[in-house]
């Protein structure tokens, strides 16, 4: 009897829950061939183990020819909860390729006693806000969408950046980059906020706990604070909230494969 070839899960990473799910199918499932693939906008990624490819697929159409091409028989689309471009092609490339898709999503925030939330839609929106909110702001949206703050209508506030990798233009006229990646304990961002003057903090609604601190920090310094609200996961996609949620549905397919 010939050998049973590996289920090939294709993970589209560059979250930690992306990386905890090759973790656990690299080393729990060795009926499982797992390839996560990463965008590259980082500059030194954190690689997980399994197979990684790193760049773009050229569109929706691109990602389920290379899912055909390398026998992908599953995708999981564990990108970062805002990349809704890469999400919306996840799901066309999965209907093309005639492949199961799921979507890794870490919940998101919720609003506890004492927190000045302010949400926004989009990046523009949240910019909108600020001069009513605060003149020194804590951005900590990445070094993506800068130019949503960039506006000529914002040249009286001062930002201060935090992204993992230097931005590029356009930016904001008057702003400091700080070049950190997370996670963030409390105590650090208490200072931060002390040292830097900050009245206003922006924010995506991320989730998880690597840089939640800082809405704490806000909430004792009673500052008020933007967040920009995630965009939907695609119609009819389903979703995992944890990477063993993740890891479950991938050995259903195992299983019954």
């Amino acid at each position: 009897m010939l050998p049973v070839p590996p289920v090939h899960v294709l993970v589209l990473g560059g979250t930690t829950e992306a990386r905890r799910l090759a973790e656990h199918l690299v080393a729990h499932h060795p009926g499982v061939r797992v390839t996560t693939s990463l965008a590259g906008r980082v500059a030194s990624p954190k690689l997980p183990p399994g197979d990684v490819r790193v760049g773009g697929f050229g569109g929706a159409e691109g990602l389920a020819a290379w899912a055909r091409e390398h026998g992908v028989d599953a995708v999981v689309d564990a990108t970062h909860p805002f990349a809704a471009t890469m999400s919306r092609n996840a799901a066309e490339a999965a209907a093309q390729a005639h492949v199961p898709l799921l979507a890794l999503r870490r919940p998101g925030w919720v609003a506890q006693d004492g927190d000045r939330w302010h949400t926004a839609g989009t990046l523009a929106e949240a910019a909108e806000l600020l001069p009513a909110l605060g003149e020194r702001v804590f951005l900590t949206t990445g070094r993506m969408g800068l130019a949503a703050f960039a506006g000529a209508g914002l040249d009286a506030l001062w930002f201060l950046v935090r992204s993992v990798d230097a931005p590029e233009p356009p930016c904001p006229a008057r702003m400091e980059v700080l070049l950190d990646r997370g996670p963030f304990d409390l105590p650090g961002e208490r200072a931060l906020i002390r040292r830097h003057r900050i009245d206003v903090l922006v924010t995506k609604d991320s989730g998880g706990d690597a840089t939640a601190p800082k809405l704490t920090a806000a909430r004792e310094a009673g500052i008020p604070v933007v967040v920009v609200r995630r965009p939907p996961v695609p119609e009819g996609v389903p979703v995992a909230r944890t990477p063993d949620e993740a890891a479950r549905w991938v050995r259903r397919l195992y299983a019954s494969g």
